[in-house]
């Protein structure tokens, strides 16, 4: 799968079988995407390849070990690595084809915006469940 940033700028690459999605209701990607919630997934960093753009990312990163990587130019939310971790986060937005991509998995449901209405559907976390776990329902 092809990845990129709203200007083009950064592109990546994913390699292997299409992962599944997660929707996050905290209030920091609610802050990070301007939404109710952050989509996005998780593989496996040998999974991974930067195309271009690399050298054009900022990051923002909180003492929480948060961070929000994003292009200099456009502001779009780019992948990550997922804090000291084998795995990289990546924004489901910025796939240039989503074809057959499920959201199974809803995180941080407690912190939900009230305003915010959840899907019955996929897997609830009223916080966020043990990363092997949870990389593992989404593969």
């Amino acid at each position: 799968m092809i990845g990129k940033c709203l200007c083009g700028a950064i592109e990546f690459e994913t390699e292997g079988k299409r992962p599944n999605l997660y929707q996050c209701h905290c209030t920091l990607c609610r802050k990070q995407g301007g939404s109710a919630s952050n989509s996005g997934t998780i593989i496996h960093q040998s999974s991974f390849c930067w195309k271009s753009g690399e050298n054009k990312i900022t990051r923002y990163r909180k003492d929480t070990g948060f961070s929000s990587d994003f292009c200099s130019i456009c502001g779009a939310p780019v992948p990550n690595q997922l804090r000291n971790t084998d795995k990289v986060w990546f924004p489901a937005g910025s796939l240039e084809d989503d074809e057959g991509l499920q959201i199974v998995a809803h995180i941080y449901t407690r912190s939900r915006a009230d305003w915010d209405q959840i899907p019955a559907s996929g897997q609830h976390f009223d916080e966020m469940p043990d990363i092997e776990t949870f990389y593992n329902l989404l593969q």
